[in-house]
């Protein structure tokens, strides 16, 4: 808004009067990160059910919108640790135990030399990605070279 980035990406949709946007080809897929050794690990996907009585970190924003429309009635039996605003730092507190995190597929590192794991939520929980500029921005040429790229059809 500040004028400061051509470009931001948003896990919500963005407000059509001040923005243009280009929706992500596929969405995120949310799930929990564990420990490696943690016993949950052996589970192939978690469920509400799962969670209650964890301390669990999540971004306050999914917190409010998006972890509400999975966990449903039993919203009010999950405990929310910590919020933070980039997963790396929340993932620190995974790996030393001191709770669980909600977040996007592929965001920390959770290979096998990591010492997480991650495991998706069931019911499938997905947000939706969109590449976002503000209307009547007079971009750089190379800007405007990577607009043209983002709205020419994908061809397989």
């Amino acid at each position: 808004d500040k004028g400061l980035l051509d470009f931001a990406v948003l896990a919500e949709t963005p407000d059509a009067r001040k923005y243009e946007s280009a929706i992500f080809p596929e969405a995120d897929v949310w799930g929990l990160v564990i420990p490696e050794d943690d016993p949950m690990r052996k589970k192939k996907a978690i469920r509400v059910d799962d969670l209650i009585g964890l301390p669990l970190f999540c971004s306050e924003q999914s917190w409010e919108n998006d972890i509400p429309l999975w966990a449903g009635a039993k919203m009010d039996s999950l405990h929310l640790e910590g919020s933070f605003r980039l997963a790396y730092n929340a993932s620190i507190f995974v790996k030393e135990h001191l709770g669980y995190l909600l977040t996007f597929d592929r965001l920390v590192d959770t290979s096998p030399e990591s010492g997480l794991a991650f495991r998706p939520l069931t019911p499938r929980l997905e947000t939706k990605l969109y590449l976002v500029w503000k209307k009547y921005h007079t971009f750089s040429p190379i800007a405007d070279r990577f607009l043209e790229q983002i709205r020419k059809p994908v061809s397989m």
